[in-house]
């Protein structure tokens, strides 16, 4: 992620922010030129400074959900993250809208490493079958009544709403074992799962990607009913970023896909600011890094996995010192840098290329629930 600035007065803005905490101006996203401007009124639109053109905002806007600009003849009223929107729970519920509202923070920041990334994404509307779509639930009222399943099934992705609960989420990843849990991670692993599908499957990859995560052929639900009984063999970080990836090669996709996304979105944010991490007591410059990279940019995963060890070093550290959780309680072995490398070069090689049509292959994608 980078850093902003307001046009009127020069002070630091983020992703998320509405208005200028200095001078008050009202601030918006523009997906092209990904930046986020300050605006001035025109009647019922809104004029970007230095800017003769007139925009208005998306239509979540008006629920606090979403601060990203369209042109004023677009097609539809949503922009082009929340056209994927297929289902919202219902905002008259006062505590379904706080939690949606985060989960829409979550979800814009997804599409921001997308559009970074120059991934080509298709809404329900353009591809019925099979394109990139959100459902939003809320658990039925009923105690007895199933519960929501956060899961992806050939480009459709449901996430539970009761995630956007710190206290339910953490009470979760306890439950499961888990380093870590969160609502941008659901989000990054979810729609790895989609990406599989786009770039793996229907992008000609399958051997190669055999080659690197394993025979994704083999039976998904009896992959993972083994798993949550026997767990991860006992030497799995020698080859997978989390004990889950272990379950199955569609998991090990989707774990590497999300940390993949961790990784070069943070590494991006450090260098905005300019850090450069020195160990005074360190006897060589292995940990060491200056982090002046664009790594949405980068043609190879070397410069970005050099930056990435020594700032989680770093901040991690500093997290311990506030008695904090490690920010990236991981171990990133030689072969799970190869599959993270493997992610990079496929990602860049899709680059503004358009969806190509669903090769035949015996199993597709995982359902509802993975």
């Amino acid at each position: 992620m980078r850093l902003f600035k307001c046009q009127n007065c020069g002070q630091i803005v983020y992703f998320e922010n509405t208005a200028c905490e200095r001078c008050g101006h009202r601030l918006g996203f523009l997906s092209d030129p990904m930046t986020i401007t300050a605006l001035t009124p025109k009647g019922d639109l809104w004029q970007p400074l230095r800017s003769r053109k007139t925009l208005r905002f998306c239509a979540n806007a008006a629920h606090d959900a979403c601060n990203w600009l369209v042109a004023p003849d677009a097609a539809s009223p949503l922009c082009v993250a929340c056209q994927h929107n297929r289902t919202i729970p219902d905002l008259g519920v006062p505590e379904n809208l706080l939690a949606w509202q985060k989960l829409e923070i979550a979800k814009h920041r997804l599409f921001y490493a997308l559009l970074r990334l120059g991934l080509q994404v298709t809404n329900r509307v353009e591809d019925p079958e099979g394109g990139l779509a959100f459902d939003f639930l809320a658990d039925p009222p009923a105690d007895d009544a199933p519960k929501v399943m956060t899961g992806h099934d050939n480009g459709l992705i449901t996430i539970a709403l009761a995630e956007a609960d710190d206290a339910e989420r953490e009470r979760r990843r306890t439950q499961m074992h888990e380093p870590y849990r969160s609502l941008l991670g659901h989000f990054r692993h979810e729609v790895g799962h989609y990406f599989w599908d786009v770039l793996i499957r229907d992008g000609g990859k399958l051997e190669e990607c055999r080659a690197v995560f394993g025979d994704d052929s083999q039976d998904y639900g009896a992959a993972l009913q083994a798993h949550y009984q026997n767990g991860p063999p006992p030497d799995w970080q020698a080859n997978y970023v989390s004990a889950y990836a272990t379950s199955h090669p569609w998991e090990d996709w989707a774990e590497t896909w999300a940390h993949y996304l961790h990784i070069i979105d943070t590494v991006e944010m450090a260098s905005a600011f300019g850090i450069r991490v020195q160990p005074r007591l360190a006897a060589d410059d292995a940990l060491a890094a200056e982090i002046d990279i664009d790594p949405y940019r980068s043609e190879t995963f070397d410069p970005i996995i050099e930056a990435w060890v020594p700032l989680t070093l770093a901040v991690n550290s500093l997290n311990r010192a506030m008695g904090s959780p490690d920010l990236y309680p991981f171990v990133l072995s030689p072969g799970v840098v190869a599959k993270l490398r493997f992610v990079h070069d496929v990602v860049h090689a899709a680059r503004g290329r358009t969806r190509a049509a669903p090769q035949a292959v015996k199993e597709t994608a995982p359902p509802a629930g993975a």
